[in-house]
């Protein structure tokens, strides 16, 4: 064993992470079990609950995933019918989305946070706090050599 890793501040760290992504995918767990659907659907219809006739562009942007992302979540949630997709009369290139019944008695049903727990707690960490993470993340990220292949994607799809 290295010596970082036997570092107690280490232990610690990992510890913690290891808490953070067992409850993430114990509340992920949740939203399926009693939902239906994944926790990244569920939170796509709580933004679309507060902002129907979003774009995919806009909705993609509002969860942190790629638009590709976000086009096929919403054809798998749009296939469950919890969703319909409109074109604009005055544009038909402009495709905007609304919750069908279904899509709104799912959403009833999710456990709070809809968002999900980290997206949640980040958003109500103070900004001073969330930068310091950041960049802190970032580095670990750095020492990791991580890829952003993952980074574009929902937790319900890792």
């Amino acid at each position: 064993m290295s010596a970082s890793v036997s570092n107690p501040t280490t232990h610690d760290a990992l510890r913690l992470f290891r808490a953070i992504y067992a409850a993430v995918r114990h509340h992920l767990q949740s939203i399926e079990r009693r939902c239906g659907a994944s926790g990244a659907q569920v939170w796509a219809l709580a933004l679309l609950a507060r902002q129907p006739g979003m774009r995919v562009t806009e909705l993609a942007s509002a969860m942190a995933i790629h638009p590709s992302t976000a086009s096929n979540l919403l054809a798998k949630a749009e296939k469950a019918g919890l969703l319909r997709r409109e074109r604009s009369t005055a544009d038909q290139r402009v495709v905007k989305l609304y919750l069908t019944d279904t899509g709104r008695d799912t959403l009833a049903k999710a456990p709070e946070p809809v968002a999900g727990l980290l997206p949640d707690a980040l958003a109500r960490l103070p900004q001073e706090v969330l930068s310091r993470l950041s960049g802190d993340l970032q580095l670990l990220a750095t020492q990791m050599s991580v890829q952003d292949d993952a980074a574009g994607r929902p937790f319900s799809d890792l």
